[in-house]
């Protein structure tokens, strides 16, 4: 009996739609607050953060833990609590009924985002150690690192860590996502930034494939990237390119002025790359069926046409708000030279 947490919205809504097609599965229990509707799905209303959450997988012989937020705009606290507290939760409740499998996702992210990284990355290339407290990222290293103590105490925990996810609403999108809710993209002088995604079918894919897949970690991404060029094209806007001193002293500048409570390091995409090998997946038979451009057509779509808060999320990130910054630079400049 396979379970999968976080099955009313979102990536655990997709992963159950799936599973509910497929005949060799034997009972699907879907676990979230709010029970959904799926054909095929028993539902069992539990909080993953409830020390009784044992009993509301009795019966349960592998679990997915989908029961997390990915979403930049939730206080920290709060996302911080389902994300850490809520997976602890789950990988004790694991131990405890001796599931047969425990699948995770965080994010590739936690390789960390290098100027001297490998292109493209295999999944043993070791994690970063330079996250800020509070962050997302942060976060989700904290679940490396539980997942790595429950399989040290015998738990077979399998991590999967995304590129960049396209085909879910709003609170998903990433860093590089976000921007394109700016008006220009931004580039430093001297490099060109690669964009790698992520599809939700190809991630659901991965998914079912890491239940019988050895346990382990692996990297989930679309073959190769885009360079920022492309993504420019495809999405109608206009470059800003600045130089990397400036770009960094501004955003530092502006996040201790209260401008903006976002983090410098999210610019550190403009001067490393973060290129996924998926090298483990693809050795067990997993092929991505969506390329970064049509993932980031599909992506752009979807927006355009109103899916979720496509506008209402914060564009007050370190890149939008650097954006603005030099925008008020620019116009003043030319008023001087009047």
């Amino acid at each position: 009996m396979i379970a999968v947490t976080g099955a009313g919205a979102g990536l655990g809504r997709v992963l159950v739609e799936r599973l509910a097609l497929r005949e060799d599965l034997g009972a699907l229990v879907g676990v979230d607050l709010v029970p959904g509707r799926v054909d095929g799905v028993v539902w069992r209303s539990a909080d993953v953060r409830d020390p009784l959450l044992p009993t509301r997988l009795a019966g349960v012989t592998a679990l997915v833990h989908l029961a997390t937020s990915y979403d930049l705009e939730e206080p920290s606290r709060s996302r911080g609590g389902l994300n850490v507290d809520g997976t602890a939760n789950v990988l004790a409740a694991a131990a405890a009924l001796g599931l047969a499998r425990v699948v995770l996702c965080t994010s590739a992210a936690v390789y960390g985002v290098r100027p001297d990284n490998q292109v493209p990355l295999p999944d043993a290339a070791p994690l970063t150690t330079d996250a800020e407290a509070g962050s997302l990222l942060a976060e989700h290293l904290e679940v490396e690192r539980l997942a790595a103590e429950a399989r040290a105490r015998g738990v077979p925990v399998t991590v999967l860590r995304p590129a960049e996810v396209v085909g879910l609403p709003p609170g998903y999108d990433g860093l590089l996502l976000r921007q394109l809710q700016g008006p220009r993209l931004l580039a430093v002088t001297g490099f060109e930034p690669q964009w790698q995604l992520c599809h939700v079918e190809d991630l659901v894919a991965a998914i079912e494939l890491a239940l019988r897949a050895p346990v382990g970690s692996y990297g989930v991404g679309c073959e190769g990237a885009l360079p920022q060029s492309r993504v420019e094209q495809a999405a109608g806007k206009r470059r800003l390119e600045l130089p990397a001193a400036v770009a960094m002293s501004t955003a530092e500048r502006l996040q201790r002025l209260g401008m903006t409570t976002s983090s410098p390091r999210e610019l550190d995409h403009l001067q490393g790359s973060l290129v996924l090998a998926s090298d483990g997946l693809r050795r067990r038979g997993w092929e991505p069926l969506w390329s970064n451009e049509k993932a980031l057509q599909d992506h752009l779509a979807r927006r355009r046409g109103g899916d979720g808060r496509a506008a209402a999320y914060g564009a007050a990130g370190a890149t939008v708000a650097l954006l603005g910054t030099a925008a008020l630079v620019r116009q003043a400049r030319r008023r001087r030279r009047r």
